[in-house]
C-alpha cells in the first residue's frame, strides 16, 4: 500500500506539472470530497458538512487570471452544487452552482468546476447552494490575490487571517428545513460560531464548559488583513475586537477608502477586509466579538460568537466583560449611516492597472428599472411562502440555461414584472428579461419587519442609495453617483429601500437571490437572462463537456464515467485529469 500510496503522490505532481506549465493562465486545483462529520461547535454533538473532513472547508487561494480548478466529491445522501459567492464567472454561467444554472450532482458523483477568475481581486467564500445545506456548513474561504504588478493601495500586511462568522443551529439542515415546510419559523439561533467553533467562556451562565473556541495567534506590533464573512442562516453580526481598531479596506472585490471603525454590521452573505495593528499592551488577550443585530439583545445574549485575539508575548488570559457593541437599540439610523459611509476607492487600482473611478458610473444611462419588493410570507396553494414584487419563485427541472441552450420550450417565463404585482402572490418560474451591454437599476423594497440582504451573481454592482420609508422616483435625487461602493451582497433594512445599478456586460443567466436561507428557501429569489444576439465564444463560453443533464434532458445523461465527468477545456489539463481520475478509480485520494 505504501507504494501505491508513493505512485499516487509520483503522478499528481507530474500531472499537476504538466498542467501548470502548459496553460495560458496558471491553474490551481482543489479536490473537495463533501461528507458528513460530526461536530459539537456548541457542545451538542451534530452532524456537520464538511469539506475533506474538515468544518469549514479549506480556504481557496488563488491570483487574478488564475483557472481555478475543484474537482467535487459528493458523499452527502442527497444532490449537492457548490456557489461561489461574488465571483463573477465571466462568460461562464455554466459554472455558478445554482439551479438556474446547473443540474445538481447525485449523491456518490463528483463533478469538477473549471473556471477563471477574470479581472477580479478580494475576499469571497463559497459554500452549498442547495435546500439550506449552508446552515450545516460546507463553506470556506475564496481569496484572489492581485497580481503582482498590480499595487495595493496599502502597505504589504504581515499575515492574512480568513474568519468566517455566522448564526448557527444544532439542528441540522434537513431538520430546519422541515420546520419551513411544515410553516414554522425557525426561531433564535442557538448560537454564533468564530471559524466553525463556539464561543470562548467569558461568561459561566451563558456558556457551558468544554466548548471549543477560536483563537487567533498574533504578533506585537505587526498589521495583518482580517477578511471576515458572515456565513450564517439569517442573522447580521456585528463583528468587533477588544481595544483594536478596524481598518476597512475592502469589500468583495472593490477596494474602499480606509476608515477605522471600533466595529462594524456585518449582514448575511457579506465579506469585508480590515486591517488591524497589534498595537496594545499585552498584559491579557483580547476579545474578538460578532453578536447578534436587530433583535432584542437582552434575549439574544447566548447568539454571541466570541473568539480570542492571542498576543505572543501575552501574560493572561481575557477576562471581564465583552466590548460593548453599538448602543442603537432605538436608533434605527446608527447601522445605516455606517452603511453609508462605506465608500469606493476612486483612485485605487483593482485587478486592472487603471483607477476604479474611471469606470464612471454615475453618468451612464438607464436603460431599465425593477423594483424587487419583499413582503412578510404568504401562503401559496396551502404552503408558506416569499415573494419578490408578488412572485415566489419555483427552481425549474430544467436549469434555465441548458433549456435555452437546447431550446426546451416552456421551462420558464421571461416575464418577471418591473413593478411588484398587485394581485394574488404567484409560484412561477419568472425570469427577468435584460437587455445585453444595458444599464439596470434595480431597487429592493424591504416591507417585512426582518433584516435581508440579496446577492447578485456574475456582477458587482454600485450601491447607490438606501433609506427608509417607501423608494419613489424623487428617492433618485439622494443617489451616490461617484463613490458608491461596488459589491455583490446589500443589505435592506426592515421597512427601507436599497438602490443597486449594474452594467449589464456579462452573458449568462444569473442568480437574485435573497442571502437569509429561510427567505431563499422559500422562494425568495429570479434570475436575470442576459443575452447577446450575436451568439459568439467572445461573450459566452460555449457549453462545458462535462456538462449534467435532468429534467427535459434527462436522456442526455450517461452514466457516470469519472474520466467524462471530469473533462474540461482548459488547455493541457485534459492530461491532467485523465490521469488524475485513473489514479482515483484505482488508488482512493481518501479513506
Amino acid at each position: 500500500m505504501a507504494s501505491l500510496s508513493f505512485l499516487t503522490v509520483l503522478l499528481i505532481h507530474i500531472c499537476l506539472f504538466v498542467s501548470f506549465s502548459s496553460a495560458e493562465d496558471p491553474n490551481v486545483f482543489y479536490q473537495f470530497e463533501v461528507s458528513y462529520v460530526t461536530a459539537s461547535p456548541l457542545g451538542v454533538p451534530q452532524q456537520v458538512i464538511a469539506i475533506n473532513g474538515k468544518f469549514p472547508g479549506p480556504t481557496i487561494n488563488a491570483t487574478t487570471n488564475n483557472n481555478v480548478i475543484v474537482n467535487v466529491r459528493n458523499k452527502l445522501d442527497e444532490n449537492l452544487l457548490m456557489t461561489w459567492a461574488g465571483i463573477q464567472q465571466r462568460r461562464s454561467s455554466w459554472q455558478d452552482g445554482v439551479l438556474g444554472t446547473n443540474c445538481p450532482i447525485p449523491p456518490k458523483w463528483n463533478w469538477t468546476y473549471n473556471f477563471q477568475v477574470k479581472d477580479q481581486i478580494g475576499s469571497f467564500f463559497y459554500f452549498p447552494s442547495l435546500n439550506m445545506q449552508r446552515a450545516s456548513g460546507g463553506f470556506g474561504g475564496f481569496i484572489i490575490n492581485n497580481r503582482a504588478v498590480i499595487s495595493i493601495p496599502f502597505a504589504t500586511p504581515d499575515g492574512d487571517i480568513t474568519i468566517l462568522i455566522g448564526d448557527w443551529y444544532t439542528k441540522n439542515h434537513t431538520a430546519l428545513r422541515k420546520m419551513l415546510d411544515d410553516g414554522k419559523d425557525l426561531g433564535m439561533p442557538d448560537g454564533v460560531l468564530i471559524n466553525g467553533k463556539g464561543p470562548y467562556q467569558y461568561n459561566t451562565t451563558l456558556v457551558p464548559d468544554g466548548i471549543d473556541y477560536e483563537t487567533l495567534e498574533v504578533h506585537p506590533g505587526k498589521t495583518y488583513r482580517l477578511r471576515v464573512h458572515n456565513v450564517g442562516v439569517s442573522t447580521t453580526l456585528n463583528f468587533r475586537i477588544q481595544n483594536h481598531n478596524l481598518l476597512l479596506a475592502e469589500s468583495e472585490g472593490s477596494y474602499t477608502v480606509q476608515q477605522n471603525y471600533t466595529s462594524l454590521d456585518i449582514h448575511v452573505g457579506q465579506s469585508y477586509s480590515f486591517l488591524v495593528t497589534m498595537d496594545q499592551n499585552a498584559s491579557s488577550d483580547y476579545y474578538i466579538v460578532a453578536s447578534a443585530r436587530f433583535v432584542n439583545e437582552s434575549n439574544w445574549k447566548r447568539v454571541t460568537g466570541v473568539g480570542i485575539l492571542h498576543y505572543t508575548n501575552s501574560k493572561g488570559k481575557a477576562a471581564g466583560p465583552l466590548p460593548a457593541g453599538p448602543q442603537d437599540e432605538f436608533d434605527k439610523t446608527y447601522s445605516m449611516n455606517q452603511a453609508r459611509s462605506i465608500r469606493w476607492n476612486v483612485s485605487a487600482s483593482g485587478a486592472r492597472p487603471n483607477p476604479q473611478g474611471s469606470f464612471r458610473y454615475g453618468s451612464i444611462n438607464v436603460t431599465d428599472v425593477y423594483v424587487l419588493k419583499n413582503k412578510p410570507p404568504v401562503m401559496i396553494n396551502g404552503k408558506r411562502r416569499t415573494t419578490l414584487s408578488g412572485i415566489s419563485f419555483k427552481n425549474p427541472s430544467t436549469p434555465i440555461r441548458l433549456a435555452d441552450w437546447f431550446k426546451v420550450k416552456n421551462a420558464y417565463k421571461l416575464d418577471f414584472p418591473a413593478r411588484p404585482l398587485t394581485g394574488t402572490p404567484k409560484l412561477e418560474t419568472s425570469v427577468i428579461n435584460t437587455t445585453f451591454r444595458g444599464f439596470i437599476e434595480i431597487i429592493l423594497q424591504n416591507n417585512d419587519t426582518k433584516m435581508q440582504s440579496y446577492h447578485v451573481d456574475g456582477y458587482a454592482f454600485f450601491v447607490v442609495g438606501m433609506d427608509y420609508g417607501e423608494w419613489t422616483e424623487n428617492s433618485r435625487g439622494t443617489y451616490n453617483k461617484w463613490d458608491g461602493i461596488a459589491r455583490s451582497t446589500v443589505q435592506v433594512y426592515p421597512g427601507a429601500w436599497s438602490a443597486i445599478l449594474i452594467s449589464l456586460d456579462n452573458v449568462g443567466i444569473w442568480n437574485i437571490r435573497a442571502e437569509n436561507l429561510d427567505s431563499w428557501y422559500l422562494g425568495q429569489e429570479t434570475y436575470m437572462r442576459v443575452v447577446n444576439p450575436e451568439a459568439n465564444n467572445k461573450t459566452e463560453l460555449p457549453i462545458p463537456d462535462n456538462a449534467l443533464y435532468c429534467g427535459a434532458l434527462n436522456k442526455l445523461q450517461k452514466p457516470q464515467d469519472i474520466s467524462s465527468a471530469a473533462s474540461i477545456t482548459t488547455n493541457g489539463s485534459k492530461l491532467f485529469f485523465a490521469l488524475l481520475m485513473i489514479i482515483y478509480t484505482f488508488v482512493p485520494l481518501f479513506p
